[in-house]
């Protein structure tokens, strides 16, 4: 049983509250019974399912959001130290916290698994909450996505595992102390915070120190930065390090993904017997997720074949390939894909589900910084859809970089041999989608910024 709030975090007040890290914390100490407050830039379905809990949101940030009796105030690496809340917070010297550090807070007295990489987190923290909870498990989760709505990304459970997606991209990770930790990748990315590999390598070293002695690590023995990982840190024996992928030399050993549709079949080799089971999303790269959720539970001492079976109840999460309906024969997805590795693994997966299809992608860069070191390769991923439309860079939190834009990912889409035009109103996506899509076509909105509002809109142009 998860132990009672802490009374600094008994009556919270979350700058931000609508953020996908956020407001899954404001959700768990709302269900522990804290009177949880806090504000977000603008409305929305988050917000609203936050209500349904009895926690109070403010649209806009001022000073006088700040209840008297806040004991602390919560806040994301993502908040600028100019935010009035913030402001007020200081001057009347309620203490501030950290997102990083209230999600350590609520893991005190529990068996955390963490789970942390480059790419893959919240999809495979996803299939680990929803097969430990059709075990009868009841596990806390905290998770960056919806599994299935608004305020699905998090729950306090009553069993003594909880489920958390760890965020390398502020070094936030360095603040849990799991009992298993699963590291899915290690690739360069958050260029703002990362300068090269070694300080990208130098984060997760401390990330897998940071485990419980008697612990173990979950690991993966195809990714090349993975691997590195794996020998940088293969001189600490009090913890057990489980490798999984198609090497030969991986302890979990995959076999064997086989296409279904929209879904997939992966055999594995597990302690020298041979066990098959259903991942109800497209792709290898979902499929090598799904198997490091499994080697995980079995770290934990649930029988994998239990596992294996629990892992099929998984259908999928927010924006992960999530599929938001068909119109006139046209499907369209939704994908969160932002790096370069995502977005092929994406299209490669969408490739091997449409069977033929044409592919057409609506593009949203993430970031100036991202976009700057790896526009190239964004540009070359996008050759592998049929057609693309590249929208302007969605900022998020930073300002503008003199000379970056999205031309940077045209060109090198064009020469990469890709059909790639830019699109400066996100408003005409509709109608340019609908001028391109036929019958039998697969439509993906891609990007981790408001590029998911298009779906519906598409869908809706396409009906008409």
């Amino acid at each position: 049983m998860a132990p009672a709030v802490p009374t600094t975090m008994d009556r919270p007040h979350f700058i931000g509250i609508g953020g996908a890290g956020m407001s899954g914390i404001a959700k768990i100490l709302a269900q522990r019974g804290a009177a949880v407050a806090g504000s977000d830039a603008k409305d929305s379905a988050t917000a609203a399912a936050l209500r349904e809990l009895g926690v109070t949101v403010h649209i806009g940030h001022a000073a006088e959001h700040l209840a008297a009796d806040a004991t602390c105030v919560v806040v994301s690496s993502a908040i600028r130290a100019d935010n009035p809340e913030l402001a007020a917070a200081a001057e009347r010297g309620v203490p501030v916290v950290h997102r990083s550090d209230a999600l350590a807070r609520l893991m005190d007295g529990l068996r955390p698994i963490a789970v942390a990489g480059t790419h893959g987190k919240t999809t495979t923290t996803s299939m680990l909450a929803v097969s430990l909870d059709a075990l009868g498990l009841a596990p806390s989760y905290a998770i960056g996505g919806d599994l299935a709505g608004p305020g699905t990304n998090a729950l306090h459970g009553s069993g003594d595992i909880f489920v958390a997606e760890a965020d390398e991209s502020d070094r936030s990770f360095h603040k849990y102390a799991p009992e298993v930790a699963i590291v899915l990748n290690v690739e360069l990315d958050h260029h703002a915070n990362y300068a090269s590999m070694d300080e990208i390598y130098e984060s997760f070293e401390t990330f897998v120190g940071r485990v419980r002695p008697g612990g173990t690590l979950v690991v993966s023995a195809d990714q090349a930065g993975a691997r590195e990982l794996t020998e940088r840190v293969s001189g600490r024996h009090d913890i057990e390090i489980v490798t999984y992928g198609t090497a030969e030399d991986a302890d979990v050993r995959v076999l064997k993904v086989t296409p279904r549709g929209l879904a997939s079949e992966v055999t594995i080799l597990l302690n020298g017997k041979m066990l098959t089971f259903a991942v109800s999303v497209p792709g290898s790269h979902y499929a090598h997720n799904a198997v490091a959720a499994l080697a995980a539970g079995v770290a934990l001492g649930i029988p994998a074949h239990n596992l294996a079976s629990a892992l099929g109840k998984f259908t999928g999460v927010g924006r992960r390939l999530q599929l938001k309906g068909e119109a006139a024969g046209v499907q369209v997805i939704d994908s969160y894909a932002h790096h370069p590795t995502e977005m092929t693994a994406d299209l490669e997966a969408i490739r091997g589900a449409a069977a033929g299809s044409r592919v057409l992608v609506v593009f949203q860069p993430h970031l100036f910084s991202r976009t700057q070191e790896l526009g190239t390769e964004m540009g070359r991923s996008l050759a592998l859809a049929d057609g693309s439309v590249v929208l302007d860079i969605y900022p998020a939190r930073e300002d503008p970089i003199p000379g970056i834009t999205s031309a940077l990912i045209i060109d090198a889409a064009e020469k990469a041999g890709a059909d790639v035009r830019p699109e400066h109103d996100m408003a005409a996506i509709p109608d340019v989608i609908a001028g391109m899509a036929r019958p039998g076509d697969l439509v993906l909105t891609m990007g981790a910024g408001d590029v998911t509002d298009l779906g519906p809109k598409i869908l809706a142009r396409l009906e008409n």
